[in-house]
């Protein structure tokens, strides 16, 4: 056994996910399909509860106890972002449904922007949320989509960035970690780049992956947006962050209207609202803030050097298991990546591979993952997708491996 997962107490810490305890047709689950959502420990359903039960109520505006204490919540939620995520100002801190709406947001905003002639960079490992959704932005600006190729492993291609990098790019946009692959990008490094080479340029980081699996300090990174969704991190769906700086966020083209986010009406026009109510419209997740403020508090707590050394010694296992597997070619070998270990067996279309270990209670992903260019250019249709999270054991791993060789059998 390593020694990450000697110091690492994984038993305890499935003691807090009650979900882990189940059985699906009399085997017990096994959960590896973390990079689509991660399960809850006790500590987040505790709070959905609490406010359901205690203080449900809408925020801000209310003339009673229930309103304000909600409001405190729902506003210590955003504290509590601001911290974890090493924002300079609370009101840096932007509520959104998840990642997309907070590159929606951005992207909407920048086409209004962008000239025919200036530049977006995006990269061959992005999601569709934030591959398609520029590539509209640049069809109503008339803007120029730059697209970073990757190498055979999976590796940005950081010779091809440095060429398509020029005095036109006005966007980088890019994932901190890549959901297909697992690769993590060097975006202190590229966003520098970016800033030398085109000083009004902005960067945004689509942390959806990066966020869960390691210390994110956006005032080092040093772009101008970084995104996550709170499913991913522990917390609830339908809650997510845009982060932006102060400076750029003051001003940024509202992209909707409605409640809350006005400073004054009348029949003939409107003003918004200062941060961050100028970027939130409407009734917000309340629950779901306070969710993820609560999973965010339960992850602070763990010692982040021994989360990152228990989940690499999880892939580093199961990349020997691999090896052990006929016909089995695991897709993304870069150097520094996280626990996802994708992979084609052949003759076996993912699809089935992921029913029959589904019968075998153990939950992965397969298709193309949101990225079907990226399946293209690794000339696969998709990937069968094993995504490790810190509740994910050894004997996880072995059973995995156990039914790719059960199923590998059946499909022959």
């Amino acid at each position: 056994m390593s020694d990450a997962l000697k110091t690492f107490d994984v038993a305890s810490i499935r003691q807090q996910f009650p979900i882990l305890a189940r059985t699906l047709d009399g085997n017990p689950l096994v959960y590896l399909d973390n990079a689509a959502t991660t399960q809850k420990p006790q500590a987040v359903i505790d709070a959905l509860v609490d406010f359901y039960t205690q203080c449900n109520s809408n925020v801000h505006r209310g003339a009673h106890q229930l309103s304000d204490e909600a409001t405190r919540r729902y506003e210590q939620s955003r504290a509590t972002v601001a911290k974890f995520i090493h924002a300079s100002a609370v009101e840096e801190v932007i509520w959104t449904s998840g990642t997309t709406e907070g590159i929606n947001i951005v992207a909407k905003g920048m086409a209004q922007r962008l000239q025919a002639c200036d530049e977006v960079m995006v990269t061959q490992m992005e999601h569709h949320a934030n591959l398609v959704t520029w590539q509209q932005a640049c069809k109503m600006s008339g803007a120029i989509l730059k697209v970073v190729p990757i190498d055979e492993q999976g590796n940005l291609d950081l010779a091809a960035f440095e060429q398509l990098l020029s005095s036109r790019t006005r966007m980088l946009a890019l994932p901190h970690v890549s959901n297909a692959l697992g690769t993590i990008n060097p975006i202190k490094m590229l966003t520098a780049k970016v800033k030398a080479v085109a000083p009004q340029a902005l960067v945004l980081i689509d942390g959806a992956q990066g966020v869960a699996h390691g210390r994110v300090d956006v005032q080092d990174i040093g772009a101008d947006f970084y995104v996550f969704s709170g499913h991913k991190l522990f917390g609830p769906t339908g809650i997510g962050v845009l982060w932006g700086r102060r400076q750029v966020l003051e001003d940024w083209p509202v992209w909707l209207t409605g409640g809350e986010m006005i400073a004054t009406v009348t029949y003939e026009d409107a003003t918004w609202g200062k941060l961050p109510n100028r970027l939130e419209a409407g009734t917000p997740n309340i629950a779901g803030a306070i969710g993820l403020a609560a999973a965010i508090d339960w992850f602070s707590q763990l010692d982040m050097d021994a989360v990152a050394g228990h989940e690499q010694a999880l892939l580093q296992r199961a990349l020997e298991l691999a090896q052990q597997v006929p016909g089995m070619r695991v897709v993304g070998n870069a150097e520094n990546k996280i626990g996802i270990l994708s992979f084609v067996i052949e003759g076996a279309h993912p699809a089935d591979i992921g029913f029959l270990l589904d019968r075998q209670g153990i939950a992965i992903r397969t298709g193309d993952h949101c990225a079907q260019p990226l399946m293209a250019r690794l000339h696969v249709p998709g990937t069968a997708r094993a995504s490790f999270s810190i509740y994910n054991t050894l004997d996880e791993v072995e059973a995995l491996f156990k039914g790719l060789h059960k199923a590998s059998m059946m499909l022959a």
